[in-house]
């Protein structure tokens, strides 16, 4: 078994505390929890929860929005020794349940909108322990977070699977130990920071938020999708320094005229993640923007959040590819490989395979890591999937997908997924889902055989299976594909057809 050694989460909030006692930890649309408060909360709590022990950690998930009894569930969970499942209770019962089952869960954390949701999760069957904040455990807390193995998984989140299955992807101490020890080199975070808080917990990108906001001092700040009316507005009243979100956030605040020149000057960076970057929006961005630091970052979910990252400059469009900001070099403690066709090694072009101590030991279930791991020259690699090209300097720079994965507002979707929904309801022979850009974002078009179904019938069918970022925009009836000349299905001219409409 793995020595114990340092619980990261629980390390790092303790640093925040030490800092800022009094500071606020987090701020929600409706809450204001101070370090100290979430402290003995997420104590009392813990003791409230499973205990496992190292080597062999409880399972907890939180089923929760971006609420307070979310972010208190998380940290409860970590300061227990437990593995934490971030839950969406938005998604579909029975993809939750999967989840559940999938990961081990054995006791739930829930907000309003997760206890709502739990008579059609256990349908009957046995239910699991629920922690609900509207009765809060009365029993004394733990004095100290719990010890930890660094191989023990400190989070588990799901990505889309081809099979129409989620995929388990755990996330060990050692992992996060390693990444944010990076961060803390990398960036100036102070208790004076106030960071975005954009993504949802089951988003592997939160984390970033959430654990170097903490290890500051700083606060984390929610962001009510309504702000976005007038996000500057909302920005300066609540101090945010660090903003965080995927690049599809920027043509959205530039539609709803909030890019003005100098209409944010209290940022000082700027992330944005899970979609490419391209230089007309990070050139607009930091205009708005001007005092903060763009950075373009990158990462599967696999390989802990993020593992590259490019500082966007006025010179950075010179070797844009594509027009697209380039993702930067590996971290630190990392190697990467190029494979062309046939895998073969390619010293400037190729599929993106990385190695290091920020990734994966595998998926939950054996079976998915078929084709998305490769043991090569003594080391374990992750097969992206993405093309890159590696520029003067160490520089990567993103080309593409070369499988049928895609990502929709930082929502990683493999489109066979959403075809083997549609397939699966009445009248749908077959279906081809392909990505279409618009307005800088990517919306999903599914074009199908069979007998004509309304778009309306087939979305609603559909929010039975996917989450609500999985569900195409439009749905084209066709009598046959049309096929390339390998005589497969032709996704470019389906792609072309779904932007034309």
């Amino acid at each position: 078994m793995n020595e114990t050694g340092t619980n990261v989460a629980a390390e790092r909030f303790g640093r925040g505390r030490t800092a800022s006692p009094d500071g606020d930890a987090l701020r929600t649309a409706d809450t204001t929890i101070t370090y100290r408060e979430m402290h003995e909360t997420a104590l009392r709590w813990a003791a409230a929860l499973p205990q496992g022990r190292p080597g062999a950690p409880a399972v907890v998930g939180v089923l929760a929005g971006k609420t307070a009894p979310a972010y208190l569930g998380l940290l409860a969970a970590l300061y227990s020794g437990a593995t934490v499942v971030p839950l969406n209770p938005d998604f579909p019962v029975a993809r939750l349940r999967r989840m559940l089952t999938l990961a081990g869960v054995s006791a739930l954390v829930v907000d309003d909108i997760g206890r709502e949701r739990l008579p059609g999760i256990f349908d009957g069957g046995e239910p699991l322990p629920v922690l609900d904040p509207a009765r809060p455990p009365a029993g004394p807390g733990l004095g100290a977070p719990r010890p930890v193995c660094p191989a023990d998984a400190a989070y588990i989140l799901f990505t889309s699977g081809s099979t129409g299955n989620p995929k388990g992807v755990p996330i060990s101490h050692a992992s996060i130990g390693h990444y944010f020890g990076l961060l803390d080199q990398r960036y100036d975070f102070t208790p004076a920071d106030v960071f975005s808080q954009t993504f949802d917990l089951n988003f592997d990108c939160a984390m970033f938020d959430l654990f170097c906001a903490w290890g500051a001092g700083a606060t984390v700040q929610t962001i009510p999708p309504h702000e976005y009316r007038d996000l500057p507005r909302f920005l300066t009243d609540k101090r945010v320094t660090v903003w965080f979100s995927t690049p599809s956030a920027i043509a959205l605040v530039r539609r709803l005229g909030g890019l003005g020149p100098g209409s944010m000057p209290g940022l000082r960076w700027s992330f944005f993640a899970g979609e490419a970057l391209n230089c007309h929006d990070a050139e607009d961005w930091l205009a708005a923007a001007e005092k903060s630091t763009v950075e373009n970052l990158y990462g599967p979910t696999e390989l802990t959040v993020t593992i590259t990252g490019y500082r966007w400059t006025p010179s950075t469009p010179e070797i844009a590819v594509n027009g697209l900001v380039p993702i930067g070099a590996m971290h630190p403690g990392h190697d990467h490989l190029l494979l062309g066709d046939g895998d073969v090694p390619d010293d400037v072009e190729g599929e993106l395979c990385i190695t290091g101590p920020q990734l994966t030991t595998g998926y939950l279930d054996p079976a998915d890591d078929r084709g998305r791991f490769l043991d090569r020259d003594g080391a374990r690699w992750y097969r992206t999937g993405d093309r890159v090209r590696l520029l003067p300097g160490g520089v990567l720079t993103y080309l593409g997908r070369l499988d049928n994965q895609v990502q929709v507002q930082g929502w990683r979707v493999e489109l066979a997924e959403v075809d083997h929904a549609l397939r699966s309801g009445t009248g749908v022979q077959d279906a081809v889902t392909v990505a279409v850009p618009v307005d800088g974002s990517t919306e999903l078009v599914s074009f199908y055989t069979g007998e004509p179904v309304a778009a309306s019938e087939l979305a609603r069918r559909l929010r039975d299976f996917l989450p609500h970022g999985m569900i195409p925009k439009a749905f084209v009836n066709v009598s046959e594909f049309p096929l390339n000349a390998n005589r497969k299905v032709d996704r470019r001219a389906l792609a072309d057809i779904a932007a034309r409409r």
